[in-house]
């Protein structure tokens, strides 16, 4: 987004600030295996949501999932083995899996969405509530995704068909790339680090 013309001098947009992984953190062997198993999966979770009604969630993407043919990882709150084709999962690091699927299917809440164009994969936008159907507007408009589907109207049809057309459609994915290259070349933290030291050395 470019700097909003309200602002007043001194606010600026400085880029992502991306999390560190945890200490010790280490892959799980069964996500591994997973993916190296057969082709790229796409990932399919709704944050914190999915936890509420997991089993629904579940059931309606393993639906899509095969409608549409893929393989997946799944975040509904089911965590192991759900059928062949499709592992579920708890929290894993998004930069550490993202660029290892072929594409991302999320509730776009902003750091989600951050760290989907940062892997330079397409995304299929479900937003729920709150800045999530901004981002979701983001996506689309950036090129990166199909329309977004609001999640109050997410069906197997619907989202194995938005699942399908991310990964068919060569644009998507040559949107995404290109995003992502520019977003490497973003340190948002270092004129965060460069505006505090010129505070601590103003005092």
């Amino acid at each position: 987004m470019p700097r909003p013309t309200g602002w007043r001098p001194g606010l600026e947009v400085t880029g992502y600030w991306w999390p560190v992984r945890p200490r010790g953190w280490q892959p799980d062997p069964v996500l591994t295996d997973f993916l190296g198993a057969g082709p790229a999966p796409v990932f399919v979770g709704f944050g914190s949501l999915a936890g509420t009604r997991a089993e629904p969630y579940t059931e309606l993407v393993v639906d899509a999932l095969r409608r549409a043919g893929l393989r997946g990882v799944v975040q509904t709150g089911r965590e192991g083995p759900i059928t062949d084709d499709v592992l579920g999962v708890d929290d894993v690091p998004h930069d550490s899996l993202f660029p290892q699927v072929a594409a991302v299917a999320h509730h776009c809440g902003g750091g989600t969405t951050g760290a989907v164009a940062r892997a330079g994969v397409p995304a299929v936008a479900v937003p729920v509530m709150n800045d999530q159907p901004f981002w979701a507007s983001r996506l689309a408009a950036l090129g990166m995704a199909p329309p977004p589907i609001p999640f109050r109207s997410l069906t197997p049809a619907r989202l194995a068909d938005a699942l399908t057309a991310s990964l068919t459609e060569p644009g998507f994915r040559q949107r995404a790339e290109a995003l992502a290259a520019g977003m490497a070349a973003e340190d948002g933290a270092a004129p965060i680090v460069t505006a505090v030291n010129r505070l601590l050395g103003a005092r």
